[in-house]
Parts: structure tokens; C-alpha cells; sequence
């Protein structure tokens, strides 16, 4: 294949280990132990994608079996051994897949084959890439061969789950860890590139790209490649266009909309979105940098320009360290919390774009109520309930330009939102809550039922067993039924209905009987004594195959009788 026809991954791949970037701890512990003629039976590659794993698999290659020795490794002009493996098509270097190969079978072969000694070079060595996807029967007829190979067979392998690999295979083989590339480390490799094939991109445009492509160099090579074959020769790429190549948005719109979010500006806020969303931006892509953009709100003092890895230019920085001085970190966090909480809602909601309307107008009424305390995240319901409840108040003169100090605060000081009898509302107005007494466990039962709460009762009643119930702290032991989410479930429906935080604590007593086993035993006495009645002795006398199942008292009347 001519060289200019390919694609820039394969075109720019590096060679040798002076070409690798990113990775100069692996690249000189590698080569320090062939210079020594130390070398592992096996070597484990793992990464993320696009770091150069498999890369840096046939540049170990090369360097045992390159003619020239690992002084001289070739670089331009290639020895035959270095240019058969380059091509993937040397005879004692053998790669293979692992995801279309993951058999025992295919090991067996491998192993027969390896018992034959390399043919034109000093080593045969096996590269399997994915070599997580090997079954396990698969990585069990490695292992031997894997612990005490000729000294001719090497193996390398590369994988991006190291954790799927069995630990016996990880202990046989020396491990390094890929890194991600550093952000302007992959900038400046990528505009030597672009260089070299006289690109006409912009820096913010290829800073973008870094972006994108998040430490992977095989990314950023390929969105390179799609931004020069995107517009003329004639024509720089800037960040304008290339954001609507890659499907990303201008950070300044994401703040904007921020900054309005704050002013109460509901109209301004929504069209501000459908803007986004109409440059083709995915509402998930856009809540996640909305995410990003309040980690830089809460953390700006504590970073720099260079640590958002190219995800805010100057002015935009800037912008933002100026909007969080004016801002109650309360208040973020719990914009985070909601923020959570709407990007679960997207896999449920038939149309993502409504919902992220709806969860951009909930944060301009959550400005509206007072006092909201510190809340965890399963408290964001009651607040969600509380928000549901309120309208938009304009603003007055004289009020903070975000809403956030003077005349309303966002945040309150409260500690607890379960001592809160009522909500304040910009209107004055209180909406008082009814809060359920629950003084012993039968009451506790009762409100289950009252409130529908049937599969908690459920657990209650069979596999619950009581050890004490007093002042809002209840003791229990439980069987091996109990359902896992059963402490949480109860911990939040009792302050939903009480409105008071309740201590539930596991105890090793067993306790009380639980009310089904309660129920069990009197039914047991109860055709216990049925059975040693007269009337069922008579029934016997004529039915002698009869068999007492059940039991239902007539109250008005003796068993006995």
C-alpha cells in the first residue's frame, strides 16, 4: 500500500521506542533488560485503547530479533526481520487475536507450534492481542508453556480488561501499565503531524481534538485525519467548524446558559438550549460537559488553565472564576446532586430533549426556595416534591445579580431536612407537612398497609425478627431472605412518613419470632387441638382417609363443640 494512502494511525506509527510518546518509563525499562539479555518469559501490556499497545508489542519484537542488535535498532532502513514484522508477515513472529480465536483448541495449535524452534530469527515470538477474551479453559493450557517456555519463544500480550485475565497468567508475565497521554504532550504530536502533512487547522481546533479523543493517540489521529479531509486546501479549520464536525458545542454557551440559570431567566435558558441541541449536540453529551462545567464552578480557585486539558480557553477560564465568586459552593453541590439524577432519568424517558428542558427548568425554580438545608442524595426527592410546589418569583431591585446572597439564599444552614415542619416560600406562604406517629412495630405494619408499601411489609412480616422498638430506633435480626436493599428502603419510607431520621440496627440476639412465623405456630396449634376434638375423631370414624389442611375459626363458637 503507498505510505501517503493511508490513514494517519497506521502512517505515523512508531517504529521504534525513541517514537513512542507518553510512555519513556516502559520504553526504557524494556530496552535496559534486552541491552542485558534479561528478559521475561512473557510481557503484559495493558491500557486503554489507542495508547500503543499492540505498537509497542512489534517494537519489542524488532528488538530482539533486529539484525542490527538494540543499539542500532533500524528506524528508516529496515533489515529483513524488521520489515517482515512491520508487515505483519514474519514467519517466527506469529500474531494473533484472541477475540476471534478464544478457544482451547486454538492454544493447542500454538503450543505445537511452539515446540519448533524460530527459522530465520533469534527468537520466535507469539503477540496476542485481547487476550482477555481467551475462554478459561483456553488460559489453563497456557500455563505451562506460559512458566517455562524454550529460550527461543517469547510471548506478548495486550489487553484493555486486566482484570478478566486470570492472576496465574498475570504472575507469569511482566506487567506495564500504558498511561494515558498527557494532554499537551498529544497536542504538540499531533500538530507535528499536522505539519507534516500541510494541514491548515487551528490550535483550538486541535486542542479540541485532545479533547475528544481523552489520552488516546489512534483517537486524535483519526479525528485529525477526518478535520483535513473535511474542508479545502484553501480554508484553516477553527474551533467554530470543527466543533460542529465533532459534534461538540461551545463551552461560552454552556456558561451562559449557566449564568442565566442563576438570573431566573427561564425564557433566555430554554432557548439557549434548543440552540445547543439544534447544532446536533446529544443530551447526554450535553449533561455530562454540563457536569464538567460545575466541577470548574466548585474547583476554579484550585486550578489552572493548563489542568482543564484544553477544555476552556483563556476567556472562558476567566468567565467562569468571575460567575463562582458570586456563587454558594451549597448550592453547586446540589446542582451536582440534581445533575445526577437527570442523566439517570435519560435511559428511561422515551424523549431525552423534553427532559432535559424539564431538569434545566427545575434548577431555575430550586433558586426559589429558602432555607433548603444540606441534603444527601436520596433528600433530593423531598426536594424535587418541594420545587414541584413553587413558582418562579421575579426578582426585585436591589436582589444579588445569581439570586444566591442578600434577600434570597439558596442554601440554608439546617442540618437535618427531617426537622423541618414546613417549607418557605418566596410568597410567605407555608405549606405544612403531616407527619404519621409510628409508636410499635404493629403500627409500623399498619402504615405499610395504608401507604401500599406491600413488598416491605412483606419483608417485615416474614423475615424480619423484632428485638426491640422504641424512640425512633428500631432492633432487628433477619434471616438469609432479607432483601439487600431492605435497611435503605426502610430508613427512607420512615422518614418520608415521620419525618425524623430512624436508627436501624442489626443485632445478633435473634429476637422475637417474625409475624408469619407467629402465624405458622398458632396455626399449627390450632389444627393441634382440632385434631384432638371430638367432632374430627367422628370424621375419622367415617372418612378415614381424610386429612386436616386448614382451619377457620368461627369465633362464635368452641372448638370443642
Amino acid at each position: 500500500m503507498n505510505k501517503n494512502s493511508k490513514v494517519l494511525a497506521l502512517k505515523y506509527r512508531p517504529q521504534t521506542f525513541a517514537d513512542l510518546i507518553g510512555q519513556d518509563v516502559v520504553a526504557e525499562t524494556i530496552s535496559n533488560s534486552i541491552k542485558v539479555n534479561k528478559l521475561p518469559n512473557a510481557y503484559l501490556f495493558t491500557g486503554i485503547r489507542g495508547i500503543g499497545k499492540t505498537t509497542t508489542a512489534r517494537i519489542v519484537a524488532k528488538s530482539l530479533n533486529c539484525l542490527n542488535g538494540i543499539d542500532q535498532l533500524c528506524k528508516d532502513d529496515l533489515c529483513e526481520n524488521c520489515t517482515a514484522i512491520s508487515n505483519s508477515n514474519h514467519i517466527d513472529v506469529l500474531e494473533m487475536d484472541a477475540a476471534s480465536k478464544t478457544g482451547v483448541d486454538d492454544v493447542r495449535d500454538l503450543i505445537e507450534f511452539s515446540r519448533y524452534g524460530p527459522t530465520t530469527a533469534k527468537y520466535k515470538i507469539f503477540i496476542i492481542d485481547e487476550v482477555h477474551m481467551l475462554s478459561k479453559q483456553a488460559f489453563n493450557a497456557l500455563l505451562k508453556t506460559l512458566e517455562e517456555p524454550p529460550e527461543y519463544l517469547k510471548f506478548i500480550f495486550a489487553t484493555t480488561e486486566i482484570k478478566k485475565i486470570p492472576v496465574t497468567v498475570v504472575s507469569r508475565c511482566q506487567r506495564f501499565d500504558l498511561s494515558r497521554i498527557k494532554s499537551l504532550e498529544l497536542f504538540n504530536f499531533i500538530k507535528k503531524i499536522k505539519d507534516k502533512e500541510n494541514g491548515k487547522v487551528s490550535d483550538d481546533a486541535l486542542k479540541l481534538i485532545v479533547k475528544i479523543s481523552e489520552g488516546s493517540v489512534r483517537d486524535a489521529l483519526s479525528l485529525l485525519d477526518r478535520a483535513l479531509l473535511t474542508l479545502d486546501k484553501d480554508r484553516e479549520l477553527d474551533l467554530t467548524s470543527a466543533q460542529k464536525i465533532f459534534g461538540y458545542f461551545d463551552k461560552s454557551q454552556l456558561i451562559s446558559l449557566f449564568q442565566l440559570i442563576f438570573e431566573g431567566k427561564e425564557k433566555e435558558v430554554l432557548n439557549t438550549y434548543r440552540e445547543i441541541y439544534n447544532q446536533g449536540v446529544e443530551p447526554k453529551i450535553f449533561i455530562n460537559d454540563f457536569l464538567e462545567l460545575l466541577y470548574y464552578f466548585k474547583n476554579i480557585e484550585s486550578l489552572s488553565i493548563d489542568s482543564t486539558n484544553f477544555s476552556l480557553n483563556d476567556e472562558e477560564f476567566n468567565r467562569i472564576k468571575e460567575i463562582s465568586e458570586k456563587i454558594n459552593n451549597k448550592t453547586l453541590i446540589l446542582f451536582w446532586q440534581f445533575t445526577i439524577k437527570a442523566l439517570e432519568e435519560l435511559e428511561i424517558v422515551s424523549n431525552q430533549h423534553l427532559s432535559m428542558e424539564m431538569f434545566l427548568i427545575r434548577l431555575i425554580h430550586l433558586k426559589s426556595i429558602k432555607n433548603i438545608p444540606d441534603i444527601n442524595y436520596e433528600d433530593s426527592k423531598q426536594i424535587n416534591k418541594d420545587i414541584s410546589q413553587t413558582s418562579l418569583s421575579q426578582k426585585k431591585d436591589g436582589e444579588d445579580l445569581f439570586g444566591i446572597k442578600d434577600k434570597v439564599e439558596t442554601i440554608g444552614q439546617m442540618k437535618n431536612i427531617a426537622q423541618e415542619k414546613n417549607v418557605s416560600l418566596k410568597d410567605s406562604k407555608k405549606v405544612e407537612i403531616q407527619v404519621s406517629p409510628i409508636n410499635s412495630f404493629d403500627d409500623l405494619l399498619a402504615m405499610c398497609s395504608s401507604k401500599k408499601e406491600i413488598k416491605l411489609k412483606y419483608e417485615l412480616e416474614k423475615n424480619v425478627n423484632l428485638v426491640s422498638f422504641e424512640n425512633q430506633r428500631i432492633e432487628i435480626s433477619f434471616n438469609e431472605d432479607l432483601d439487600k436493599d431492605f435497611i435503605k428502603d426502610l430508613s427512607l419510607k420512615l422518614y418520608d412518613w415521620t419525618k425524623n431520621r430512624w436508627i436501624i440496627t442489626l443485632s445478633k440476639t435473634k429476637g422475637q419470632p417474625s409475624k408469619k412465623e407467629i402465624e405458622v405456630n398458632l396455626k399449627k396449634e390450632l389444627i393441634k387441638n382440632v385434631k384432638n376434638s371430638l367432632t374430627y375423631k367422628n370424621i375419622l370414624e367415617k372418612f378415614p382417609d381424610a386429612e386436616l389442611i386448614d382451619v377457620k375459626v368461627d369465633e362464635k363458637k368452641d372448638i370443642n363443640e
